[in-house]
């Protein structure tokens, strides 16, 4: 039994020792890649406002959101002018698809502002695929009441979580 103990302990040993060294795969080797490197496909690519490709440019320069009115489903202005926008953007990166989320404000039973999200977030798709994005690049959800971004009761509130967000991936919809 103690001579079981002595070998698994320098197995440990040995395995611990060899996951230590940094170097182990020749990370100076001039044939490795760093694929968090900043670059056309690193991390930081993806992640920059200033990169029209990227995600953080489409949330933040695009828009990834447009408001309602009270009890409303109907685009105004304002979101069909940042749907356009989306639509150049999701035109150009066909690699993207979409979930359109639908919300509303905490006013109302949770069964009505599923309701109500759903008939939001369908606008929204509507507008997409009349715009010329594929049906099968969307999909979409409700949330009603059930993901405020703004929790108080006041109109400003209110106002704020009466939206529909359009959330892009890469990849294919299942």
């Amino acid at each position: 039994m103690h001579t079981l103990t002595k070998a698994a302990a320098i197995i440990a040993l040995m395995t611990t020792a060899a996951c230590t060294n940094p170097d182990r795969f020749g990370a100076g080797n001039a044939n490795s890649v760093d694929l968090n490197a900043n670059g056309a496909f690193g991390a930081d690519a993806m992640n920059n406002p200033s990169n029209p490709n990227s995600p953080a440019y489409f949330n933040q320069t695009i828009g990834d959101r447009v408001l309602f009115a009270v009890d409303q489903s109907t685009l105004s202005t304002d979101a069909m002018m940042t749907l356009d926008g989306q639509v150049g953007w999701l035109m150009a990166n066909t690699d993207y698809t979409a979930v359109i989320e639908g919300h509303a404000d905490e006013q109302g039973t949770r069964e009505y502002n599923l309701a109500l999200g759903a008939r939001r977030a369908n606008a929204v798709y509507e507008y997409l695929i009349s715009k010329g994005i594929p049906a099968s690049r969307i999909r979409t959800i409700s949330y009603g009441k059930e993901r405020p971004i703004a929790t108080c009761a006041q109109a400003a509130c209110y106002e704020q979580n009466r939206r529909a967000v359009t959330v892009i991936s890469i990849g294919s919809m299942m």
